[in-house]
């Protein structure tokens, strides 16, 4: 059996950045989906389901990840992660 991978290439939107209530946000989407779930930027790689780990990458407003998932259900969460970034992680609404 063939095991999937699937990368999409994001920008953090959010004025914010990726600080904890997001990298929180971030890590509670990913452990919906069984795929194992990395977010790179430039040559660091981390695991998508550990809030430390994505706080390493100091992630701020315009910085370009790339969130990569390998995985029967890959795509899933790839677009779903994708998605919470897309929409600031509904850190707008909150204001």
């Amino acid at each position: 059996m063939e095991v999937s991978t699937y990368r999409r290439v994001v920008t953090i939107v959010n004025p914010n950045g990726l600080h904890a209530r997001p990298a929180d946000q971030m890590v509670k989407v990913a452990s919906q989906f069984k795929s194992r779930i990395e977010v790179c930027k430039g040559h660091e790689r981390v695991d998508g389901r550990s809030i430390i780990s994505l706080l390493t990458l100091a992630a701020e407003q315009g910085t370009e990840l790339v969130i990569e998932a390998q995985g029967e259900d890959a795509q899933s969460a790839v677009d779903a992660l994708a998605e919470l970034i897309a929409h600031q992680f509904h850190e707008a609404h909150d204001e």
